[in-house]
């Protein structure tokens, strides 16, 4: 089913830049919803609802051959979740509490066939280690601008910052979209997806992925 198109309901240039290793058409359809509204304390199921939002609105007014996918993503330290921050402020408390410890980044990905009406909903979650990074080594991140439209204030592929170090799990879902598990659930609405997903991924992050069989095999 190539002919099905996929609606990729989020503004991020991360999500934006991934989405195109499915081979398969796409446009993006920004999603104008609160994501406030969603207060669920399990990040689990924040994400996962945030993204089932997100796919929903975009789903109203999107072509009807269509395949919407919301995303959402959020870093959990110590059960408290760590969203975008509001200013610097808020950026150096995340990477100073971050810092020489292990998290959680949790992606909800929400895919909804407009067609047939069916829907899939998943989340995956990874433990991320961070370095021992530096106060200078924050400031100068910081000065870049690139925290503030960040979870958990950082990205994992930022070149200079680098801040992960050791992680074992899937990377796509740190950057905001796990490419496997978008897979799986376009599989469970029909669409298969004929790309090599999990190598274009791993070339594209320079990771080698442990889990993509895993994921891909359930």
């Amino acid at each position: 089913m190539s002919s099905r198109l996929l609606v990729l309901a989020s503004s991020s240039p991360r999500r934006q830049e991934l989405i195109p290793l499915l081979r398969l058409p796409w446009l993006i359809q920004i999603a104008d919803v609160d994501e406030d509204s969603i207060t669920h304390r399990d990040p689990a199921t924040n994400v996962a609802e945030t993204a089932r939002l997100k796919a929903t609105c975009a789903a109203e007014s999107a072509p009807r051959n269509s395949l919407i996918i919301g995303a959402d993503t959020t870093v959990a330290l110590d059960g408290k979740m760590l969203n975008k921050p509001a200013n610097e402020k808020e950026a150096r408390e995340m990477l100073v509490s971050l810092r020489g410890r292990a998290h959680q980044v949790y992606t909800g990905i929400a895919v909804i066939d407009v067609e047939s009406g069916r829907s899939v909903v998943d989340v995956c979650s990874v433990v991320v280690p961070m370095r021992d990074y530096s106060k200078a080594e924050i400031d100068a991140y910081i000065a870049t601008g690139d925290p503030l439209d960040k979870a958990g204030a950082y990205a994992i592929q930022h070149p200079k910052f680098q801040p992960v170090v050791g992680l074992d799990g899937c990377y796509a879902t740190v950057v905001g979209l796990p490419l496997c598990h978008l897979v799986r659930a376009l599989r469970k609405l029909g669409t298969e997806i004929s790309a090599d997903v999990p190598s274009s991924c791993q070339e594209l992050h320079n990771y080698d992925c442990p889990i993509f069989n895993q994921i891909l095999k359930t």
